[in-house]
């Protein structure tokens, strides 16, 4: 009896605001407008600005003929996707939208690997930053090979610098389409101490499928009396969990005292997995609230009446039924750059309430919002998909805040110490001498860091880099949609 008044007082609380919904379901859309229609519908219902968007109101249209009206204004679903996401406000700088990080894609297949580590990839980890005293011209310098991929049989590494792509300048303007094909040549560079110059040698590259481990380096490094532990990981990949357990369980096995975990690469990805690394790093909080997800009105009000607690992320002791390797730690030591974002800020945010963070490095990206993805289906999840086409969109679906209920971080996660990387003293990962890893080592065993040498170098200013600009694009996302609320909602 509890369960059926639970569902009649859910289905009596968005009965109105879904009535356009309804409405609209007496005349169904068009062939042509299947991808606008499905785009509308999923934004109107999920999006976690949807009250802010006058054209996502739920009385902005009294039937779907009047929908559809309005979708054939737009020639493509892009376009309409695009301009249907929260607009600028005056606190913005022109032009710059509330919403940085929605996106949509016409292959729902690509997008579901590029979330689990999978893509089109040479295996270049790549920074473009401006050229000093240009606002245009763009220098790119190598982060990191990934292993097995196409640049790992080449003559390139970490620090080399690259200013062209087939003989042509890299701007802002011609980047993405340089940068974009399957195959090009880098236009390598040297720095001369006030400019970049370029040095005659060219790498060719040719991208393949690739799979990216994002358990990049695992070690252990006696400082004194101090065994530290340290964890290179650049991805919130789910399907590599096992794996980063298994990191956990060989640094737990050695009885390191410290812990460096390195973020400084990760531009984010599953809220799933970045509960368990929390729960890996810690341990002695199971149960306890890890991050709380705010949904748009509409939608939180059915979870809060239908399941309030899949909005709590907890601490966990298990993946799936395998006991995590956890450390037990009090105090945690990240590395962060401008690239690190979403479940990688979760993480440093989610355990705030409970550890000791100390954050080396730069302030990170600013993202406290997370998508998940929908499909072109009655319940906008995977089953019975549109078979007409593969579109899917990833939009923003909700805002998540640690257990004290903290997630006001647009401007970025500040460093505890500050410390950039500059482009002719990056170090060697994973090295003792690298600079970030360095003032972490430092704070750890009480040494003094040689900060004249750490600064030696120029340090660029960010424009982009490759997990922003391909792959999962600065994600934290849900690994699926809540199939019951949809076919609630439904």
């Amino acid at each position: 009896m509890k369960t059926i008044l639970k569902s009649v007082l859910l289905l009596f609380l968005l009965a109105f605001s879904l009535q356009s919904c309804e409405d609209q379901d007496d005349v169904a859309a068009p062939a042509d407008l299947q991808v606008s229609n499905f785009i509308w519908k999923g934004l109107n219902q999920y999006y976690l600005w949807q009250a802010d968007v006058p054209n996502l109101a739920d009385d902005r249209f009294s039937n779907q003929e009047a929908l559809n009206s309005f979708l054939t204004g737009y020639s493509k679903p892009e376009d309409l996707f695009q301009d249907l996401l929260n607009k600028p406000i005056s606190k913005f700088p022109k032009g710059q939208a509330i919403d940085r990080f929605s996106w949509i894609v016409d292959d729902y297949t690509v997008l579901e690997q590029e979330l689990q580590g999978t893509s089109k990839n040479d295996g270049v980890d790549f920074r473009l930053s401006y050229m000093p005293g240009s606002t245009t011209n763009l220098v790119g310098y190598v982060r990191y090979i990934i292993p097995n991929s196409n640049a790992s049989t080449k003559e390139i590494k970490r620090g080399d610098l690259f200013t062209g792509v087939n003989g042509t300048p890299l701007t802002v303007s011609n980047y993405q389409a340089l940068l974009a094909a399957d195959s090009y040549t880098l236009n390598m560079a040297t720095y001369n101490g006030t400019s970049f110059e370029s040095n005659g040698k060219t790498v060719s590259l040719v991208k393949t499928t690739l799979d990216e481990n994002p358990v990049f380096i695992n070690k252990v490094i006696t400082s004194g009396s101090h065994k530290i532990g340290y964890l290179m990981y650049n991805g919130f990949y789910a399907n590599y969990d096992t794996q980063l357990n298994a990191a956990f369980a060989e640094l737990k096995s050695q009885g390191i005292t410290d812990f460096v975990l390195d973020l400084r690469y990760n531009g984010g990805g599953s809220i799933q997995t970045a509960t368990r690394l929390a729960s890996m790093i810690t341990g002695q909080y199971t149960g306890k609230i890890f991050a709380k997800q705010k949904w748009n009105a509409k939608i939180n009000a059915a979870f809060e009446i239908d399941n309030p607690e899949y909005l709590n992320n907890r601490f966990v002791d298990k993946i799936d039924a395998a006991a995590i390797n956890s450390l037990n730690l009090t105090k945690i030591y990240i590395l962060t750059t401008s690239g690190t974002a979403s479940a990688s800020e979760l993480v440093i945010n989610g355990l705030a309430p409970y550890i000791a963070v100390v954050q080396i490095g730069e302030t990170t990206v600013g993202k406290n919002v997370g998508s998940v993805t929908l499909y072109d289906s009655p319940t906008f999840g995977k089953a019975n998909r549109n078979p007409n086409h593969k579109y899917a969109m990833q939009p923003l679906v909700l805002k998540i805040v640690n257990a004290a209920d903290f997630g006001e971080y647009t401007d970025g996660l500040k460093p505890t110490f500050e410390q950039l990387e500059r482009i002719n003293n990056l170090g060697v990962l994973g090295d003792v001498s690298e600079p970030l890893l360095s003032v972490a080592i430092s704070q750890i065993s009480g040494s003094t860091s040689k900060k004249e040498q750490l600064d030696k170098g120029v340090a660029l200013r960010n424009f982009t880099d490759t997990k922003a600009m391909t792959g999962i694009r600065d994600q934290m996302y849900l690994e699926k949609a809540p199939e019951g609320l949809l076919r609630a909602l439904k």
